[in-house]
């Protein structure tokens, strides 16, 4: 099993970037019809989300400030899974809310997993710790 070890990392930022993608085309159905989605809503409350999909989807999937867009994301799914889903019934199955709760709990893992070694915050963190050259 430690063999399949080293593979953990580069299949999680795959995940990552195929979660935020998908995660990104639900703000594009919500706001903007994209995808064969709802046209554009007059609800606030529904443009809100539409635009934290739209943002934290981009920002997770390319890695950048991921912890937090995560836990923005993560928080938004559970509020969409409580206020659309689990009135019809508590169950994610009876309610058709699975994609709200896989949505949540992924990215509650990853707020605190991080953003992972491929990743534009691995980057810019990888360029902060370089040691910056002598000057001659």
């Amino acid at each position: 099993m430690n063999a399949l070890n080293r593979f953990a990392d580069p299949i999680y930022c795959i995940a990552r970037f195929i979660f935020g993608l998908n995660f990104a085309s639900h703000g594009g159905q919500l706001l903007f019809g994209m995808f064969g989605g709802m046209p554009g809503s007059d609800k606030p409350i529904l443009q809100l989300c539409g635009w934290i999909c739209l943002i934290g989807g981009f920002l997770i999937a390319f890695g950048l400030v991921t912890r937090l867009a995560a836990f923005i994301s993560s928080g938004t799914m559970a509020v969409a899974y409580f206020m659309v889903h689990a009135p019809h019934s508590f169950f994610p199955i009876a309610n058709k809310g699975e994609l709200a709760v896989y949505y949540s709990w992924f990215f509650l893992f990853e707020f605190f997993y991080g953003a992972g070694h491929w990743s534009i915050d691995a980057m810019l963190k990888g360029r902060a710790r370089s040691p910056s050259a002598p000057s001659t």
